[in-house]
């Protein structure tokens, strides 16, 4: 039989590859590891998005190849991760009942982090946004007069009350839904049966559970809690159910409450208050999460109050979605908003942003290797600057061809000084 000898183009694109695979190789080996620097002070994890978690290319523009250094990237450097999208509500449970939902995406992140031997947490169970509406609806007309006895809204002063947008966030519920609504008892009801199928369907795999996501109020009023349908419909103690279902679907589970911003004394002062509140209820509370989607003017000292803060309430600490941004235009915000981020990074970047980035974060883990007593995880949102919500800030520690910057180095030292100090 005749032997097919291929194309000499298929040999110098072989060749090619196989060039780039050895040198790639190459320097991941002399690559420290964040997962190894840290491992004796916290966990180092990323948000994996579904291209990452599958392996395959169709997310995040990112053709085969460079899904696959993302892949190999993740595994590298962390050793925790946290799905971006496919455990919310609108991307797990589209349709209502038993039927409605997609497992598919989540049960391959999942699937990643077991064989990958990662810590795993689950994002998130309840939230004001990216919830579909067939959750609120019902057949209770709403209030005569929109949300008159509801808590004012969260302002948009800060970049943070998560109005729909595409993106990290996507679409789904964020306050536009006005039609007929459940009732109290209907929703209590979707929501445990969401979070006992949800979490029970990952018990024992998923160590910890961002429980309720994002319902601080924004700005300096009174009002603790953001206006949502969750509020107005259950009433406050839908946070409180909230963590009891959850802590019924597995009880080993560790239980977060999330929010971006406490960076800002005036919204931390509403989490220590909501906290307090549920900690003289008995409600199942265990761990405090701070996404610190910060900028690259944040300090060490900011940061360090804001710890210090938080450790006051006798709870463990993790930073849930950290990235700093640096673009000009993002230089006060810290908070989650979709449409308020796409203004906050435009502009470009700002002067000598690489050695700004790396100051930045030099402060920020100088602060959180200072409250390791406290903190048990530093979670970064993404794997690499092609991948994040805030793209054009350019706010993680890796380059969209997964080359380590500046920022990197200035991390893995701040390592170093910890452990010569020891």
């Amino acid at each position: 039989m005749k032997t097919q000898i291929p194309h000499r183009k298929s040999y110098v694109g072989l060749l090619t590859v196989a060039l780039l695979a050895i040198g790639a190789t190459a320097q991941s080996a002399d690559r420290p590891a964040l997962k190894e620097v840290y491992k004796n002070y916290f966990e180092v994890g990323m948000a994996i998005n579904r291209s990452a978690a599958t392996g395959t290319a169709g997310g995040a523009n990112r053709n085969q190849e460079q899904v696959n250094s993302d892949v190999a990237l993740v595994k590298e450097q962390f050793n925790h991760i946290v799905p971006e999208n496919d455990m919310k509500w609108q991307l797990i449970h589209p349709r209502e009942g038993a039927d409605g939902y997609n497992f598919g995406p989540a049960d391959a992140f999942v699937n990643f982090g077991l064989s990958n031997k990662m810590s795993i947490a689950g994002h998130t169970l309840v939230w004001h946004s990216q919830t579909p509406n067939w959750v609120f609806q019902g057949t209770n007309p709403p209030p005569a007069t929109a949300n008159a006895s509801a808590p004012t809204p969260a302002t948009a002063n800060e970049a943070g009350t998560n109005t729909p947008a595409g993106g990290r966030r996507g679409r789904g519920f964020g306050g536009g839904f006005t039609g007929p609504r459940a009732s109290r008892e209907e929703l209590l009801q979707r929501m445990r049966d969401h979070i006992h199928t949800v979490v029970g369907r990952y018990k024992g795999k998923i160590k910890s559970w961002d429980v309720v996501n994002e319902a601080i109020a924004d700005g300096g009023g009174t009002n603790i809690l953001r206006s949502s349908l969750w509020s107005e419909i259950i009433g406050p103690d839908f946070i409180a159910k909230a963590f009891q279902y959850a802590h019924e679907a597995d009880p080993n589970a560790i239980l977060r409450y999330n929010d971006y911003g406490l960076e800002n004394p005036l919204k931390r002062q509403k989490l220590i208050t909501l906290i307090k509140s549920l900690q003289a209820q008995k409600v199942p509370v265990h761990v405090i999460g701070s996404q610190a989607h910060v900028n690259v003017s944040t300090t060490f000292e900011t940061m360090d109050q804001a710890l210090t803060e938080m450790a006051s309430l006798g709870l463990p600490i993790h930073i849930t979605e950290l990235d700093v941004n640096g673009a000009a235009g993002g230089l006060r915000g810290t908070g989650a908003d979709v449409a308020a981020n796409i203004s906050a990074t435009q502009g470009g970047l700002v002067d000598n942003v690489n050695q700004r980035l790396a100051d930045a974060y030099a402060g920020l883990f100088r602060a959180f290797l200072k409250h390791r007593d406290s903190l048990k995880v530093v979670t970064f949102w993404g794997v690499n600057d092609a991948v994040s919500w805030r793209a054009n800030g350019k706010p993680l520690l890796f380059d969209g061809n997964n080359q380590p910057k500046p920022a990197f180095d200035a991390v893995i030292t701040e390592a170093k000084k910890a452990a010569k100090a020891r």
